[in-house]
C-alpha cells in the first residue's frame, strides 16, 4: 500500500512550500489523477492528512502559526476554534474519498498540530483539552470519530507520535491507552512513530527499526494491526519483523526515494 505523504487540511497548516494540498475541492481532480494511476498498477493508496501547528511559517503560510498553547511564534487556539479545525480534517478526508482514495492517514506524530495538542511538552491548556492524559487525547479523538462517520468502510489509519523521549512528555504507557482509544473511535490501522522528537531522534537513528520496540509494545494491547517504521532498510530485517509477529506491517520511505525499485529488490532478495 502507498501511503502519500502529509497534505495539509488549511492553508494555515501548511509547512513548506511545495507540500501536497487537499484544502479546497479544486485539488480533488489531481489528486484524483494520483489516486487512479496508483490503482493501475493494482495498489491501495491512501492520504495522510496534516495540519501543521507552530511548525508552520509565516513566510510559507502567510498567516500566523497557532498551538494548543501560545508560544513566542504561535498563538493559542481558542476553544471555539477547534471545531472548525475539526471540520478541516474532515472535509479533507471527504475530498480523499471522492478522489478514489482507499482511506486516509490522520497524522498525529513528528510534532504536527494533532502531536502538539496529545504531548504535554506543546499542550499546557487548562480547559478540557489540556492538562490530563483524557484531555489532551480529546481532539484527536474526537477528529477521528467524525471521520470514521464520514469516509464509511474506507481504511482509517492515525499515525501515532507514541513517545517524546524526554522525561515530562509522553511515554510509550500513555501511547498504549492512547492507541486502545483510537481503536474504539474506529481506527484500523495504527502506524508507530515518534512524537515530538521527530521521524529521525539523533539518539537512535543509527539503529534499524528504531521505533520498533515501541510498536511492538502497542501491538500487544490492541487488536487492530500495528506498522512499526524507523530507518528500516534490509528486507531481511523487515520481513523477520513480520513472521516473527513483532508488528504487522513495515513502512518504508527514504529508501524508496533513494531507490524507486526497492520494494521490487524486496521482493527477489526474499524470492516471494
Amino acid at each position: 500500500m502507498v501511503i502519500v505523504e502529509h497534505s495539509y487540511i488549511s492553508p494555515e497548516g501548511r509547512v513548506s512550500d511545495k507540500q501536497l494540498g487537499i484544502y479546497d475541492d479544486s485539488l480533488i481532480l489531481g489528486l484524483e489523477t494520483l489516486s487512479s494511476q496508483v490503482h493501475s498498477t493494482g495498489t491501495p493508496i491512501v492520504i495522510q492528512l496534516n495540519h501543521a501547528g507552530r511548525k508552520t511559517s509565516k513566510n510559507v503560510t502567510g498567516f500566523q502559526s497557532v498551538a494548543p498553547s501560545a508560544t513566542e511564534s504561535a498563538r493559542e487556539l481558542a476553544k471555539d476554534e477547534l471545531r472548525s479545525l475539526a471540520d478541516q480534517f474532515v472535509a479533507a478526508a471527504a475530498r480523499a474519498v471522492q478522489a478514489g482514495f482507499d482511506g486516509v492517514e490522520v497524522h498525529g506524530a513528528h510534532g504536527f498540530l494533532l502531536n502538539q495538542f496529545y504531548s504535554p511538552l506543546a499542550n499546557q491548556r487548562t480547559d478540557s483539552y489540556g492538562g490530563s492524559l483524557e484531555n489532551q487525547m480529546r481532539l484527536p479523538l474526537e477528529i477521528v470519530r467524525q471521520i470514521r462517520k464520514t469516509i464509511g468502510k474506507r481504511l482509517l489509519l492515525y499515525r501515532l507520535g507514541v513517545v517524546d523521549l524526554e522525561s515530562n512528555g509522553i511515554q510509550v504507557d500513555d501511547s498504549k491507552f492512547f492507541a486502545r482509544k483510537l481503536e474504539d473511535a474506529g481506527v484500523d490501522i495504527i502506524d508507530i512513530s515518534g512524537g515530538l522528537c521527530g521521524s529521525r531522534p539523533a539518539q537512535l537513528e543509527k539503529t534499524q527499526g528504531f521505533f520498533i520496540p515501541q510498536a511492538h509494545a502497542i501491538r500487544r494491547v490492541v487488536d487492530v494491526p500495528v506498522i512499526g517504521v524507523g530507518g528500516i532498510r534490509d528486507p531481511g530485517y523487515a520481513n523477520r519483523l513480520i513472521m516473527e509477529k513483532t508488528v504487522d506491517l513495515i513502512a518504508v520511505g527514504r529508501p524508496i526515494l533513494n531507490d524507486a525499485n526497492w520494494a521490487t529488490h524486496f521482493l527477489n532478495e526474499l524470492q516471494i
